[in-house]
């Protein structure tokens, strides 16, 4: 996959930058302590090797580090990334020099094979973590592929559609996204202002693939679609907190931006009526969006062996389990095994029998060629209103 047309700064705006940047509303992630230095070694203990990381929150947590650590006889230097376009520009301007691995978003780690900033892998070296992914996520697995030569391996994923509370409204109401526009829903829909989330289902709903590079009049319906959305709520809301506030008591009956990242902590905290779906393809164009995060092996020169066995660490069954549920946020992950470690309450709360009905029926997300389009499209219509 490219980036198309769009340029980093920009992309800044794009969906990553936002779904981090809420979380802050979600609390609990206590993460500055977490976030840099060695974690898990004992005092006045010399590491044989370290690693240095650049990760999202949840890579970070002292258990997932600390038995890798103490296993290798490694330290691990943490830097936590704020957005996936910055982490790109971090490395691409010279810092991948500094690190070992890097874990964002897939469409960035992608990027980074092509751009020097990771080397690709060997599919063979990693067969036996491939073996235990889900058939989905085996090699060859193509989002993280460019040319044929693979980036990193997929890390934990899930899905954008509506999400609804089903307390107040039925999930065969969004079938489609007909309830966004329909004045029977009026102010009662909540769309996420968060970044490239909430413009890509409603592009697909007016038949725009907004993963393919767009012509004017394309761009032209993806208007059109933003300014009917916007006319039909008030609610157009940044903040998380709110967002779910505003979706567990009634106030907002969907949720549009979100999908599983935003609602499977609820969903383990006991709201269960909560539920983020995927409606039916419409005129052929599947309507749902799959995301995912990857980690890769930055090209620093030193082809460490430390690093790679990290990255089979991080994909291995009891690791993956725990990077699925975290503080923050509850997600899927691509290891088939660690499934049966999951709790009936985690497995719920992560809607794992409604999985695949998602991934079937939605695109895979990538930097889409004109998100600087439509993201300038957005902001001239909300400013519009």
């Amino acid at each position: 996959m490219t980036k198309g047309t769009a340029d980093i700064g920009n992309s800044l705006m794009a969906g990553s930058v936002s779904r981090r940047s809420v979380l802050k509303g979600m609390g609990g992630l206590g993460l500055a302590a977490a976030g840099g230095g060695l974690l898990g070694m004992p005092r006045g203990a010399q590491a044989a090797d370290s690693i240095n990381y650049m990760c999202w929150e949840g890579y970070n947590a002292p258990s997932i580090l600390e038995p890798f650590q103490k296993e290798k006889g490694v330290s691990i230097s943490v830097d936590l990334i704020t957005d996936s376009a910055g982490g790109f520009a971090k490395l691409a301007a010279g810092a991948s020099k500094d690190f070992d691995l890097v874990s964002s978003d897939s469409p960035w780690i992608a990027r980074m094979g092509p751009a020097g900033i990771c080397r690709y892998i060997d599919d063979a070296e990693f067969a036996d973590q491939y073996a235990e992914f889900y058939p989905q996520f085996r090699a060859p697995f193509q989002p993280l592929q460019f040319d044929g030569k693979t980036t990193g391996l997929p890390t934990r994923w899930g899905w954008v559609g509506p999400t609804v509370n089903t307390k107040f409204d039925k999930l065969e109401s969004w079938s489609s996204y007909a309830p966004v526009f329909d004045s029977a829903y009026k102010d009662k829909i909540c769309l996420l202002d968060w970044g490239d989330w909430p413009i890509m289902p409603l592009a697909l709903y007016a038949g725009v693939n907004p993963y393919e590079e767009l012509d004017q009049a394309a761009l032209d319906e993806v208007r059109k679609v933003l300014r009917a959305a916007f006319k039909n709520t008030r609610a157009i809301v940044a903040d998380l907190a709110v967002a779910q506030k505003g979706l567990i008591d009634g106030s907002f009956r969907a949720l549009i931006g979100g999908g599983t990242y935003c609602t499977s902590s609820l969903r383990l905290q006991g709201h269960d009526y909560i539920q983020s779906i995927v409606p039916e393809p419409k005129n052929g164009l599947k309507q749902g969006i799959i995301w995912m995060e990857a980690t890769g092996l930055i090209e620093n020169g030193k082809d460490s062996k430390v690093a790679a066995d990290f990255l089979k660490y991080i994909v291995s069954p009891d690791v993956a389990k725990q990077l699925a549920i975290t503080e923050a946020t509850c997600n899927l992950v691509p290891n088939q095994k660690a499934e049966a470690l999951f709790s009936d309450a985690e497995k719920k709360a992560l809607q794992m029998d409604y999985m695949w009905t998602a991934w079937d029926n939605s695109q895979f997300h990538t930097v889409a060629p004109n998100v600087d389009d439509m993201l300038a499209i957005w902001q001239e219509e909300l400013a519009a209103r």
